[in-house]
């Protein structure tokens, strides 16, 4: 067979081996092209970067500016980056020569018979060695570092958005026990004045003992709901401290009610936009992109390696050997190659490269997975305020009717129309009545802030060329 011919396999080979050594990224999955429920608000638009902006209370906007840059959550996350942007750039370096210089002096003296002698030997040398890249396994390496630094950057990113997020919730969680911390007061005093009025009644000979008994049984209960929600209140309040990276101690926010707060006009887009907006789909994407590299890797490990060598400076002796030396001190030059083939690890890199197909498999399910439970987090917020839209309008009336229950109940009473059960029973429901309704305020806010947390919170994919916008 000609020189010509041999090349020619040669090249073809390598091709195979180059093609072989990169195979081709799993496609991204499909998704639907609209949403099941229908957006929420008029003129509804994605969230943008400073979505908690679109509730209208300026604590707020300083909470969440405070726990940008002090939660410890945060902190550690971006000390991540670092470290991934740090791994990143030492598998990058593998691609270019690494450059060496070294200096060493050695005396080496001997004798024998009546013969002696000593030479001191020195050496001022500059080398430098590099891994010829062939078949793309030290690429390969630096493209998954710089896909898992991008995966940190996403969940650096993710983790903002849930601290924010939860900094909201758990805000509007201390006003609405806060609100009905204070109903509960209010029912406190209706029940005593009710009870003063039995009291009254029963001094006169005309209320009987058993609903003096039951008034006071009320009076108690109403009494025994305060200091739990002032329990709650103050554990709300610790986790808000928490999240802002603070101590509970002293720690306090102002607001009291939910009333002041405004709902964000806000909705989502096309479905395929949800895989660029939220940050949690760019991590799964990057770590997929970091194992397809990992794959490439280890297929590229299965070939052979090929490293030059060179080194150049000065020594004394000039040349020096066992059968022909120069003396004295001179200028040095050498320059090597090699060439390393693998033919025997009992099957070692083929297994490291079935385990990185397999870790492939495994985040390309991932992805999916993050995909179909972003788009299940989006529907849930759109079907939570869709179904509290439509709760709103019983929920006002059965605050409404409830007091008007009871102030007929009370009218009724005390001109001695109506029987005590009958007040009794409203008192319970018009504090029902209202306590649901800041519970349903409180559903109403965390459903706007689950929407815009689901949305990616404003977070928008970067162009190549840029650093990603962080909420």
């Amino acid at each position: 067979m000609s020189d010509q011919a041999l090349y020619g396999l040669w090249l073809l080979a390598a091709l195979l081996c180059g093609c072989a050594a990169n195979p081709p990224l799993p496609a991204t999955p499909a998704v639907p092209g609209a949403w099941e429920h229908p957006a929420a608000g008029s003129g509804a638009q994605w969230p943008g970067a400073e979505w908690y902006h679109g509730f209208g209370s300026d604590e707020l906007d300083s909470l969440v500016a405070a726990a940008a840059a002090n939660n410890l959550d945060l902190a550690a996350a971006e000390a991540r980056i670092r470290q991934a942007d740090a791994r990143a750039r030492a598998a990058g370096a593998a691609i270019l020569p690494q450059v060496d210089v070294g200096a060493n002096a050695m005396q080496v003296s001997g004798r024998s018979r009546d013969v002696s002698a000593r030479e001191t030997d020195s050496a001022a040398l500059l080398s430098a060695s590099y891994e010829v890249d062939f078949w793309g396994r030290n690429r390969a390496i630096a493209r998954s570092a710089q896909a898992a630094a991008e995966a940190n950057r996403a969940d650096r990113n993710t983790v903002a958005l849930t601290a924010l997020a939860g900094v909201a919730d758990t805000y509007f969680e201390v006003l609405s026990l806060r609100e009905r911390l204070a109903l509960a007061h209010s029912n406190l005093d209706t029940t005593r004045d009710v009870l003063k009025a039995i009291e009254a009644r029963a001094d006169a000979g005309v209320a009987s003992p058993l609903e003096l008994a039951q008034q006071r049984a009320a009076v108690a209960s109403a009494e025994l709901q305060i200091p739990q929600l002032a329990q709650q209140e103050m554990q709300a309040r610790g986790a808000l401290a928490l999240l802002l990276g603070r101590a509970p101690e002293g720690f306090d926010v102002t607001g009291q009610k939910l009333d002041a707060l405004r709902e964000p006009a806000l909705g989502p887009g096309l479905p395929s936009e949800l895989l660029t907006r939220r940050p949690d789909l760019i991590a799964a994407e990057a770590r997929l992109e970091a194992a397809h590299a990992d794959l490439a890797a280890a297929r590229a490990a299965l070939f052979p390696t090929i490293t030059l060598t060179g080194s150049g400076g000065l020594q004394n002796p000039g040349f020096q050997a066992v059968l022909t030396t120069l003396p004295g001190a001179g200028h040095s030059v050498s320059i090597g190659a090699s060439v390393v083939q693998t033919i025997f690890d009992r099957g070692r890199r083929r297994a490291l490269g079935t385990e990185a197909q397999a870790r492939e498999q495994e985040l390309v399910a991932n992805y999916r997975a993050a995909i179909l439970a972003s788009l299940l987090d989006v529907e849930t917020a759109l079907s939570a305020l869709g179904q509290l839209d439509l709760q709103q309008r019983a929920q006002n009336e059965n605050v409404t009717q409830s007091e008007r229950a009871l102030e007929g109940a009370q009218l009724r009473y005390h001109e001695g129309s109506a029987d005590y059960l009958a007040l009794l029973e409203s008192q319970r429901a018009l504090y029902a009545a209202r306590e649901q309704m800041s519970r349903y305020r409180l559903a109403r806010l965390e459903a706007w802030v689950g929407l815009c947390k689901a949305l990616g919170g404003g977070w928008q994919a970067a162009a190549p060329d840029k650093e990603p916008r962080r909420p």
